[in-house]
Parts: C-alpha cells; sequence; structure tokens
C-alpha cells in the first residue's frame, strides 16, 4: 500500500488505491489488512470519511439507482463483502479481494479503536446498545435506535444524520442494513460538521457481541455463508435470495460480454484481469481531509 501526500498541511495522506468496476459496482483494491491498516493511520487525521462493503444483495438493489450510485461512488473506501461475487470476478478474469464488514468491524474494535475513543452507533435495537456498552465500558458511545421501515422514511434517516453529525466522533457505525445505512453515511459526507470514520456493518456489531452467531469459516471460505444466514433468518431473507439469483446472472453475461468485447478491440487477452480499462487512481480521495 502506497501513501502519498496531499498538497497543503491540512490534508491527510490519500492512498493510492486501485478503483474498478464490476457489475456496474466500484470496488477497491485493497487488502484486508491493508485496510485495517490504513483506517488505523487515517483515525488521526480530521474531517470524514466512509466505508462500504457491497455484496450480491447490493449488487442487485444498485442496478438503475442514481441514489445508491452516488452512495457507493462517493464512499471513501468500497471493498468486496461476498465470496460468491469475488468467485464471479475471476471469471472475467478479475481479482477482487474479499473484506468482509463482520471481521473488519472485529478487527478494528480489537486492533485499532482505543480506550477513551467516541463511538456514534446507529443501532437496530436498544439491546445492541446495552450490549456493546457493557462488551466495552471504556469507550464513550453514543447511540441511536431509529424506528422500523427508517429505510422508507426520508424524516427519520435525517433524525440518523442530524444525531450521528451532533457530536465529534472518532467512529461511527451503522448497523442498520441497506440501503439505509448507506444512505445516511453519504448524507453525512456533505455535512460540513460531520467527523471520524464511519462504517456501514450490517449485523456486524451483533455478531461480536454475540446476539448473532456468524456461519463457520469454512462455510465463508468456500463461498456458502449465505446459506448459514438464510438457515438462521427464512422468512426474512428467502426472497432476497431467491430474487437476487436471475438479476445477478443477467449482470455476470453482460459483464462478461463487454469485457470480451474490450478484450477483442484491443486484441490483448487478460486486459480484464489487469482491470486497465476501468482502474482509476483515487488520488482526489473523497476523504475531505
Amino acid at each position: 500500500m502506497v501513501l502519498k501526500e496531499s498538497s497543503g498541511a491540512a490534508q491527510a495522506p490519500v492512498p493510492a488505491i486501485q478503483r474498478t468496476h464490476f457489475l456496474g459496482v466500484p470496488f477497491d483494491r485493497i487488502t484486508f489488512n491493508d485496510v485495517v491498516a490504513l483506517i488505523d493511520v487515517m483515525r488521526e487525521f480530521e474531517g470524514f470519511r466512509y466505508v462500504v462493503t457491497p455484496n450480491v444483495d447490493h449488487v442487485v438493489r444498485f442496478t438503475g439507482s442514481r441514489e445508491l450510485r452516488a452512495c457507493y461512488e462517493n464512499a471513501w473506501l468500497t471493498v468486496c463483502d461476498s465470496k460468491p461475487l469475488v468467485l464471479l470476478a475471476r471469471l472475467m478474469p478479475l481479482t477482487l479481494p474479499r473484506v468482509t464488514g463482520s471481521d473488519l468491524t472485529a478487527s478494528l474494535f480489537g486492533n485499532v479503536i482505543r480506550d477513551g475513543d467516541r463511538i456514534t452507533i446507529i443501532a437496530p435495537n436498544e439491546a445492541v446498545v446495552e450490549k456493546m456498552r457493557a462488551k466495552y465500558p471504556r469507550l464513550h458511545i453514543r447511540a441511536h435506535v431509529p424506528p422500523f421501515g427508517v429505510g422508507d422514511n426520508p424524516a427519520e434517516l435525517a433524525r440518523c444524520v442530524a444525531f450521528a453529525v451532533a457530536e465529534k466522533a472518532d467512529f461511527v457505525f451503522i448497523a442498520i442494513g441497506a440501503p439505509q445505512s448507506e444512505k445516511i453515511a453519504y448524507a453525512m459526507s456533505k455535512d460540513k460538521r460531520a467527523s471520524g470514520i464511519c462504517l456501514c456493518v450490517g449485523a456486524s456489531l451483533e455478531f461480536i457481541t454475540g446476539m448473532k452467531r456468524r456461519a463457520p469459516r469454512w462455510m465463508s471460505k468456500v463461498g456458502i455463508e449465505w446459506m448459514h444466514r438464510l438457515a438462521s433468518d427464512p422468512r426474512r431473507l428467502w426472497r432476497r435470495y431467491a430474487f437476487a439469483i436471475m438479476p445477478l446472472m443477467r449482470l455476470t453475461v453482460a459483464e462478461f460480454r463487454q469485457r470480451r468485447k474490450v478484450r477483442t478491440a484491443s486484441g490483448v487477452y487478460g486486459a480484464g484481469s489487469r482491470g486497465s480499462q476501468s482502474f482509476r487512481d483515487k488520488s482526489d480521495a473523497k476523504t475531505k481531509g
């Protein structure tokens, strides 16, 4: 990982990270360890920056949505949280490092976040807040629990944003699912009062507090963690997974055809593995700092 100095003494160092687009969604090609190390460095700098972790559900939702496109394109980091997407990318061929939001959250609380840090949480329920405060008594945790259906309620989304920016934070964890978490993070990025490093983490806080159980590591490695999640909450998840299959396959076929067309036109097979046609240096780094 390379850091480049931005102009101006108040500017934070900017990571030279390759960003590519796969299935229409931006992904940063940065490893898990480098993400953790980068966050540890950037926490020392002023400003607000947010991290999103797209998975299959996000990719399907993203298609055709200008609102979600803005949320992901303007993220400081957007990393792949899906083994199926990693495997599909290899068919292009394209290498996407996998950085799961759950592992990232656990690593930050274990290795980066320090005693006395100011943590803001947009939580799914009060039980999560209580568990977090009990588990991390040396952190200054302030939390807001929005009502059910917040994703379809602009006024409640605005209240989440207002709460999150009202006080200075070192880290912000938005744990109310997609796409409402990403919408809140993007709205915060446009508010000059926002501070800290923000992560959209889904159920990650419930995992680190023991409220929910993650899939066994072997299931995660082979790409069938989704089966564990489906078995754990079938009534909520079966529609999401069932209705994602066909759109995902259509997107994959279209992606493969487009990349093959590019390779044929350039006369170079394998250009997709380097992503030369879609990578860009994030030298402008949307970090506000």
